[in-house]
């Protein structure tokens, strides 16, 4: 296993609700960019300044996105071969609308020019919104306070907002505030050999169709190349100060840019609000766009910044109420988990048109691609926590579903659904298809999220109007991709495919993948059953639309009953695939620390030749369908795994610290919580300047309440089964089962359960039945760490 490192200083001072940044470096400037960004799930924004630097321009990535808006982007195989993606669709940096220029008189205000004497910069979790507080002496001698606050409204999705003061502090003179909408805008290039990272546009950026500059604002509007998508960016600016300000207008090139100049008195502050509006093609017809960006905006302006600041606050303090987040002694965890959860829910919003990229809206890595991430590790939380939005990520899976329909053709299956492994308008966008096509696996994922949803919601209704058919199209995909196999004695095998684990690809009968199948087929066929029973009229017209039979459905439990799961009965460890034991275990030892993660440093083949993974497998297979193994089973298999395991993707650590806990491997459960909760803060991979880890963070949330606090849904209802790390005081969480909010708080020797809203509530603790009216708390023992199980 390749051990990272945990005992090093924070990058960010420890605080419980604020992410501050209290000196100013260029070299820094990438990172923080990513830490800094806002979203609401709509727009994102990464946390480059307004004003841009003078000199330092290639240490800073601009970047502003709106989920869903992409451009269709050729790929370009040298190769190509039948049924290969033709196409990949990339998430576009769009207009420009961040820019807020200083010049005292001349001088520009660059912080990289001139002498910087006071910076800080914070990012308020409870609040949601980024402030930084500047002074600067000019080249020349002038000295000025700025002080800078943006946000991203998360109550109204079209809209982001500036605020900019500026009081002079040893002059009185020309002062001008230049604020600007820029078209001229592209992709951000990486040079580096990472397939993480987002493909080039190759010329193919936003073209500008229109530019309007009247009164305090401008409206600028361009479309893409080849997806035909449209988009109107809209700004409007008011004066704040005790001083008004002479107004230019200008347009120039793809810019339109409105000039403030005040004669500004030296200790006044003088400023201004600048609230911008984005609307696209994708939710409003295209002749209406610049209209609706620019009604938003100026509706915005004559509201005020500070409404919206108010608004805000209030977003967020139901959001941290419904959390119910608290961790009493490890602040330093606290903030990591609070910062990640603040992530969350700003890449959240899809009102069931778009997805979470891996990266959220930080950055355009991974092209802004929705992966299976979301299913195994977003949507657990959002069903405890927000489950409108966990019904929201499910209903964009429906949206995409004859998208699905169209790629199983492609693959040659004569029915069918097969998910794209990485998009986001639907279409399959992975060029290599060895780590991509070839992950099936994420059919079994989106089934399983929407049962775990409907499980913990008891929203049956979207079962029957979208959950059913998306199960069965795809279950019908794993019965057309299996086979029953003589020398595996007649067992249903699925050859050439590629499991969780990328450092092993394209084989026979991958562990997961089955076990994942049989459980989706078994679930296909028993809500087939249960819909015709008990919603005879919706089961009809369902298999009436899409030409379900009863032969189907008894192939599907036919597979299922014998489908074959590898198993080394010497070993007595499941290997991860029928050849997985035939190779050499990777030379762990003698590989440099530098040579991680090895994807970066050797080629494919070198590394599918040898037992090393990736990130978990069978581990995660054994976790969601924890019922089907013993303990004792478990615990063979993870100490097998681990060590092979040399967790260079971020979905490692949060799945081996909930595996840990179960099975009483408390260091290591510490350390991998510990792991994933400051993997962005602290830049643990040290690649977070290309934005943040989306499914580590919302695994952060499971370590604590699935790992930690026990909590397992399945048909028998709500389990929990606490304990508290060694080190910890205290800790507390909440969740939404069945529209009953039960809060949790976990002490030294006890936890208490109580019921917040609705009810009777039932649920199971550490075995023992308990039921809750609302209004009512119990307090229960729990069970203590015993050192002998810890693992060395």
């Amino acid at each position: 296993m390749k051990q990272l490192t945990l005992d090093y200083p924070p990058l960010y001072p420890i605080n419980r609700w604020q992410i501050c940044e209290d000196f100013f470096s260029p070299d820094h400037m990438m990172l923080s960019e990513t830490v800094f960004a806002l979203g609401n799930g709509y727009i994102g924004i990464r946390g480059s300044f307004e004003e841009g630097l003078s000199q330092n321009t290639k240490r800073t990535i601009d970047g502003i996105y709106l989920n869903g808006f992409y451009e269709s982007v050729p790929i370009p195989h040298a190769e190509r071969g039948y049924g290969y993606a033709l196409n990949t669709q990339t998430m576009l940096n769009v207009t420009d609308s961040k820019i807020i220029e200083l010049y005292l008189e001349y001088e520009r205000f660059s912080l990289d020019s001139g002498t910087v004497l006071r910076f800080k910069r914070t990012l308020d979790l409870r609040k949601g919104y980024l402030t930084r507080q500047v002074t600067w002496r000019s080249p020349l001698g002038k000295e000025v306070e700025i002080e800078a606050t943006r946000m991203v409204s998360f109550s109204k999705k079209h809209v982001l907002a500036f605020q900019y003061k500026v009081k002079p502090l040893n002059f009185s003179g020309p002062v001008t505030i230049n604020s600007a909408i820029n078209g001229a805008v592209d992709n951000h290039t990486h040079e580096e050999e990472d397939p993480r990272f987002s493909a080039s546009l190759g010329g193919l950026g936003l073209t500008t169709t229109g530019i309007m500059t009247e009164a305090n604002g401008a409206v600028l509007t361009q479309e893409t190349r080849r997806s035909n998508l449209s988009l109107a960016c809209a700004m409007e600016n008011k004066v704040i100060g005790s001083q008004s300000a002479e107004i230019v207008r200008e347009q120039t090139g793809q810019q339109a840019v409105i000039r403030f100049r005040f004669n500004a008195a030296e200790e006044r502050w003088i400023g201004l609000e600048k609230f911008v509006s984005y609307y696209t093609s994708l939710d409003y017809p295209q002749p209406d766009l610049p209209r609706l960006a620019k009604e938003t905006a100026a509706r915005e302006r004559e509201k005020g910044f500070n409404c919206l600041i108010e608004e805000q606050e209030k977003v967020l303090e139901n959001y941290w109420e419904d959390v119910g987040l608290k961790i009493e002694g490890d602040l330093k965890l606290e903030q990591g988990l609070r910062f990640n959860l603040f992530q969350i829910l700003q890449a959240a919003g899809s009102e069931g048109r778009t997805g979470i990229a891996a990266k959220g809206l930080t950055s355009e890595g991974y092209d802004g691609h929705y992966f299976w991430d979301t299913e195994i590790y977003m949507i657990p939380f959002f069903s405890a926590v927000m489950p409108e939005q966990a019904r929201s990520l499910l209903k964009y899976r429906y949206s995409i579903l004859d998208h699905a329909r169209s790629r199983a053709v492609d693959l040659s299956h004569n029915k069918g659904a097969l998910y794209p492994w990485r998009t986001i308008a639907g279409e399959e966008g992975s060029s290599y298809y060895p780590a991509g096509t070839a992950q099936y696996h994420i059919n079994a994922a989106i089934a399983y999220a929407i049962s775990k949803y409907v499980e913990i919601t008891g929203d049956y209704s979207f079962m029957l109007e979208y959950g059913a058919e998306i199960i069965f199209e795809t279950a019908r995909l794993w019965e057309d991709l299996g086979a029953y196999i003589p020398s595996k004695g007649n067992c249903f095998c699925y050859n050439e495919v590629t499991g969780p684990d990328e450092y092993t690809a394209l084989v026979n009968n991958n562990c997961y993948t089955n076990l994942m199948a049989r459980w989706h087929m078994c679930y296909a066929a028993q809500t087939a059953r249960h819909i015709q029973k008990k919603y005879p009229a919706k089961y009809q017209r369902l298999s009436d639309k899409i030409s379900l039979k009863v032969k189907e459905i008894e192939a599907w439990e036919k597979a299922a009953s014998v489908m074959y799961i590898p198993y080394d009965q010497k070993l007595q460890v499941h290997p991860q695939d029928d050849s997985f034991f035939d190779k050499e275990i990777w030379d762990f030892k003698n590989t440099p620390p530098e040579k991680y993660p090895l994807l970066l440093h050797y080629h494919p083949l070198v590394i599918y030749r040898f037992q090393v993974c990736k990130q978990p497998d069978i581990i995660l297979g054994q976790l969601l369908l924890g019922e089907q193994f013993s303990q004792e089973q478990k615990r063979r298999d993870y100490q097998y795994y681990e060590p092979i395991t040399t967790h260079d993707s971020s979905l490692s650590p949060s799945i081996f610290s909930v595996a840990a806990s179960e099975l009483g491997y408390y260091k290591d459960a510490d350390y991998f919580f510990r792991l994933a909760a400051r993997l962005d803060l602290d830049n643990v991979f040290g690649d977070t300047h290309y934005g943040v880890h989306m499914a580590n963070m919302a695994g952060s949330w499971l370590c604590l309440v699935h790992g930690f606090g026990g909590m397992r849904t399945d048909e028998g209802g709500l389990k929990f089964n606490p304990y508290l790390p060694e080190g910890w005081k205290c800790y507390n969480f909440k969740i939404v089962y069945k529209n009953c909010r039960i809060a949790v708080e976990v002490k030294p020797e006890t936890v208490t359960y109580s019921n917040l809203q609705g009810g009777p509530v039932k649920f199971e603790h550490a075995g023992t039945k308990v039921s809750l009216v609302e209004g009512e708390k119990i307090t229960c023992k729990i069970k203590k760490l015993k050192i002998k199980q810890i693992k060395g």
